[in-house]
């Protein structure tokens, strides 16, 4: 249930409350809020996402810079993702946001202004001759990223966890395993989490849950 929550599967938590005849400590409603905020995040539309975390919690951006920031550069990159992907697009629409929404906040901290030059100089480079860090900003792996930090930042003004009990029982289980290695202790090569179930009509059920509440990510075109 702990997971469910804090990772944002609002149908398949209420089936588990209610196969296990427990209560929810949250409203659904307010999972799939986020599920919603992080979708929007996931494709491309962060204005959206803004506007949905404002309504949601204005204090939550507010309150934390360094979010806000990355989301406006996020939304920036997506501006410029635009005029990479069509040789014939405006890039005044990118210059004047970065402007507009990003350049008062640059001298503010040091790390807002390196990463502000590194965003434009998307658009001085050639697509196809970008150095790794540049290809980066360009990359899925940018808005899941942006899109962790507002789930958590979300839950954290909820009052709920950040992060789910069962990745601190991995990460605990890999430690424990790691320290029986090293103290030579009779273990097999291998030790399985236990965590693939068969996949009967329950297991489908539930993945079904999960992939309505949108666990499939769009890809980025």
């Amino acid at each position: 249930m702990d997971y469910l929550i804090s990772e944002g599967y609002p149908s398949a938590a209420q089936k588990f409350a209610l196969e296990a005849n427990i209560q929810p400590r949250v409203e659904v409603d307010s999972i799939r809020e986020r599920v919603d905020i992080r979708n929007a995040i996931y494709g491309g539309e962060i204005q959206s996402a803004i506007e949905k975390i404002n309504e949601l919690n204005p204090q939550v951006l507010d309150q934390d810079s360094s979010l806000h920031f990355a989301l406006l550069r996020l939304q920036l990159v997506e501006l410029i993702r635009v005029c990479i992907s069509n040789p014939d697009a405006d890039i005044m629409p990118a210059i004047n946001f970065a402007t507009t929404h990003l350049a008062p906040r640059a001298p503010t901290n040091p790390e807002f202004l390196e990463d502000l030059e590194r965003t434009m100089a998307l658009l001085i480079f050639p697509p196809d001759n970008l150095t790794p860090s540049l290809t980066a900003l360009l990359d899925p792996d940018l808005r899941k990223d942006v899109a962790k930090r507002v789930n958590e930042a979300l839950l954290a003004s909820q009052g709920e966890r950040t992060k789910a009990r069962l990745f601190e029982l991995v990460r605990c289980r890999a430690w424990s395993e790691q320290k029986a290695r090293e103290a030579k202790k009779n273990l097999p090569e291998r030790i399985e989490l236990g965590l693939n179930l068969p996949q009967n009509t329950h297991d489908r059920s539930h993945n079904g849950d999960m992939q309505r509440d949108g666990e499939g990510e769009p890809m980025v075109t």
